[in-house]
């Protein structure tokens, strides 16, 4: 029995045909990036996974790193308000498989609303033997692996490093292991019938003259498509000054691997919230939060003053420059407090860990003891936070806000979203009152 094709109602057959990135034909439907996914098991030389940058357009570029239940939101909102929308997909901004736990819960949770919907996910490949499996009984039916070379010694030079299982691993030793789960990942979900692509990251003098090898190999592995992409260089990365390749010299070899496997020629490197056709991304003008943040903050009509006022945070942050860490893992508290629209540092609050698999009534004692520590902050701001704490905190009277960016620009998008948030409630409240 082919498990992928009863997945839904729709044939994996219809489901490609309708897919943008796996057929030409479907360029006119939309789809969705859904940013549950912020941590990253490899650093490649290309890449600087960079969030809250309205102007770029590439991958590992987001506005906001979202909860599984935002996700949703943000699903509903794109299928009320996007024509033809008909695939939800989840590319980053990290890993999806280095995030596993929310994505399973957001593919969930948009399965039991939408039980017709593609589902597609990419990924660098290096956990698909753990998860291919789990990917195929919630209903992924498409999936993107990005495999950049066959050769170790290639990827070496391609790859800083991979964490695999909690242990870094570096040179041909982590690109092997890499290869190995990439191959054996990938047979897996084509002998299960789902649609593999695989992106290759066109890299001058690195991997170039490898490329037709490495489509000949891919196929072997039951790969259907294949999409060879030019590099961006991205500042502050390894291969920021890496010359790129032009577009005669893209399609030249294009054109060479096509008799090998399939092409893709219509790749616009989207970003990870990217959301609407490939022709027409709807991002910045439905869902930038940042933007919307502000416009909230700006337009306000209410009698208090849309200038920030001075607030307090508690940043949760594993190396005190990127908002990066759980709540519930946090063991120490930045706090700042934001004064004349500037974050100032104030001290390190230390704590102890609310999720430590400890019984419910021990977390729940350390969560009130926390709580007792932020009673003179207005908002946590961290990279995640579980439903029960931030319940909690709220009921306390401090608010939370979620986001994965450097501390300044993630205090920065708070603080206008904290007085946006209480602006709004002023005018609900002066409303109110008109009434009466």
């Amino acid at each position: 029995m082919n498990v992928a094709r009863n997945l839904n109602t729709r044939t994996i057959e219809e489901k490609t045909l309708t897919h943008p990135c796996f057929h030409c034909n479907g360029s006119n439907n939309a789809r969705i990036h859904l940013p549950v996914a912020p941590e990253c098991n490899i650093q490649c030389n290309y890449c600087v996974r960079k969030f809250d940058c309205s102007n770029e357009s590439r991958p590992g570029v987001v506005s906001k790193v979202l909860t599984p239940l935002q996700a949703v939101t943000r699903y509903q909102k794109a299928k009320a308000e996007v024509t033809g929308l008909t695939v939800a997909g989840i590319a980053g901004p990290g890993d999806p498989l280095a995030n596993f736990l929310e994505v399973e819960e957001t593919l969930r949770l948009i399965r039991q609303i939408d039980q017709d919907v593609t589902f597609c996910l990419s990924t660098n490949g290096l956990m698909l033997p753990f998860y291919a499996a789990h990917l195929i009984s919630l209903g992924v039916s498409h999936v993107t692996v990005t495999v950049n070379t066959v050769e170790t010694e290639t990827g070496a030079k391609i790859y800083n490093h991979i964490n695999y299982l909690g242990k870094i691993y570096k040179g041909q030793e982590g690109a092997a292991i890499l290869l190995q789960n990439q191959q054996t990942g990938i047979r897996y979900l084509t002998a299960m019938g789902v649609v593999v692509k695989v992106n290759i990251v066109l890299l001058k003098g690195i991997n170039d003259h490898q490329v037709k090898d490495i489509t000949r190999v891919v196929r072997e592995w039951g790969v259907s498509l294949t999409n060879i992409i030019p590099l961006i260089p991205v500042k502050e990365s390894a291969f920021e000054a890496m010359e790129g390749v032009t577009n005669k010299e893209l399609n030249r070899i294009r054109k060479e691997c096509e008799s090998i496997v399939p092409q893709m020629y219509h790749c616009k490197q989207c970003r990870a919230d990217a959301v609407g056709t490939l022709k027409n991304d709807l991002s910045t003008s439905i869902f930038m939060i940042t933007q919307e943040v502000k416009e909230m903050a700006e337009s306000s009509n209410s009698s208090i003053d849309s200038k920030i006022g001075n607030l307090r945070f508690a940043v949760c942050s594993k190396d005190g420059f990127i908002i990066n860490q759980h709540f519930g893992h946090a063991e120490q508290f930045y706090i700042y407090d934001y004064l004349d629209e500037k974050a100032v540092f104030l001290e390190l609050r230390k704590t102890d860990q609310y999720c430590n698999g400890a019984e419910n009534g021990e977390n729940m004692g350390k969560l009130k003891e926390k709580i007792k520590l932020l009673k003179d902050c207005d908002q946590v701001v961290c990279l995640r936070i579980g439903t029960a704490p931030a319940l909690e905190l709220k009921n306390n009277g401090i608010g939370v806000y979620t986001t994965c960016n450097g501390i300044e620009e993630g205090l920065q998008e708070a603080a206008l979203s904290l007085m946006a948030e209480r602006n709004e409630r002023h005018e609900t409240t002066l409303s109110a009152a008109c009434a009466l």
